[in-house]
């Protein structure tokens, strides 16, 4: 545990009293006698008795006077220590163990809507395959860093690289075609991709694409691209999603109907593994996850990080509450004499 002042510099605040008592303008004696003499007094009949019965107090007005204005000096440097912040600082130490830093590049675009699977004799669209390929992997990487990227015409990332595997799955639950453009935009992603990752310690970088193989977007070609990621040290899985047929079916402006121009294209997806010195696989094949696994964990692994923070626990509340308490008892010695039913009464 530590301590410290959020704002020290309010400290100055205790020199004001002085200030003020030091430059601030009186009256001096004199003047006061001559300002006297110059106005009309009116006496008392009975003088003397009022005097005496005054000077019976002098002794409780003096002790007044000097708590007031203990209780006055308390207040200042209370209100000041609350202006300066205090609080305790508790250090929290966050491990995480060896892992890999895997950036996965989901393709959003519009043909990721074609109905080239069925599941329980029901058309499914690729998106859906996508999503349950992906769901899979990213359950299975504890202890890895994930991070999300979605494309169509353009790219982005919509998780960070994190250790938060939920937060990435829900993520990914809500990417739908369409959502970045109807584009594809292969070659930008594995661009932000790279980016991303290459500030990562080296021998863990992966970048993993899942896209039907087409680029009909973007200002970087898919090939370009990957060279560059292999000059970053990066390597790419890729995942092919979609068939082969000639023919496809996909929902239009809310009409079915069937193209010759979505097909898979595994070429593509093949030629930017080999250029990183990753691996192709497809979707549909229940063991692709399982070598996708076991190509990665024959990578380096990161090494473990411990991060400490402090984490701040104002204590402002605490002068403040007693600041409040002395206010209250000022209230008792009005004018520095203390205020008592006799008091009242000789008033």
């Amino acid at each position: 545990m530590g301590f410290e002042f959020q704002w020290p510099w309010m400290a100055a605040l205790l020199m004001l009293p002085l200030l003020v008592r030091v430059f601030w303008t009186r009256v001096d004696s004199d003047q006061v006698e001559t300002m006297e003499s110059h106005q009309q007094t009116l006496l008392h009949p009975a003088l003397a008795q009022l005097q005496a019965s005054f000077s019976g107090n002098r002794p409780r007005a003096a002790i007044s006077g000097r708590v007031y204005a203990v209780l006055l000096g308390l207040l200042w440097l209370l209100l000041t220590l609350t202006l300066m912040r205090p609080q305790m600082l508790e250090p929290y130490t966050e491990s995480r163990t060896e892992g890999y830093d895997l950036m996965l590049a989901v393709d959003a675009s519009h043909s990721m809507e074609a109905l080239d699977f069925s599941a329980n004799n029901i058309q499914v669209t690729r998106m859906a395959v996508l999503k349950g390929v992906l769901n899979k992997f990213i359950a299975n990487r504890t202890g890895d860093r994930v991070g999300l990227i979605i494309f169509g015409s353009q790219a982005y990332t919509i998780a960070p690289m994190t250790y938060d595997l939920d937060a990435v799955r829900s993520q990914l639950a809500d990417v739908v075609p369409n959502i970045a453009g109807q584009g594809t935009a292969m070659g930008t992603a594995i661009g932000l991709g790279v980016k991303k990752l290459r500030e990562r310690p080296e021998g863990s970088r992966v970048l993993i694409l899942v896209a039907d193989g087409g680029n009909t977007s973007g200002t970087i070609r898919p090939l370009d691209a990957a060279r560059l990621a292999a000059g970053s040290g990066i390597r790419i899985y890729t995942i092919g999603v979609g068939s082969s047929q000639a023919s496809v079916q996909i929902v239009e402006k809310g009409r079915l109907v069937s193209r010759d121009d979505l097909g898979l294209d595994e070429q593509v997806l093949r030629d930017i593994a080999a250029t990183t010195n990753g691996a192709y696989f497809r979707a549909t094949d229940t063991r692709a996850l399982e070598e996708i696994y076991r190509r990665i964990d024959e990578l380096e692994k990161t090494q473990a990080e411990f991060r400490t923070v402090m984490i701040p626990h104002p204590l402002y509340p605490w002068t403040l509450g007693l600041s409040l308490l002395l206010l209250l008892g000022l209230g008792l010695f009005p004018d520095g004499r203390a205020r008592s039913r006799r008091g009242r009464q000789h008033a």
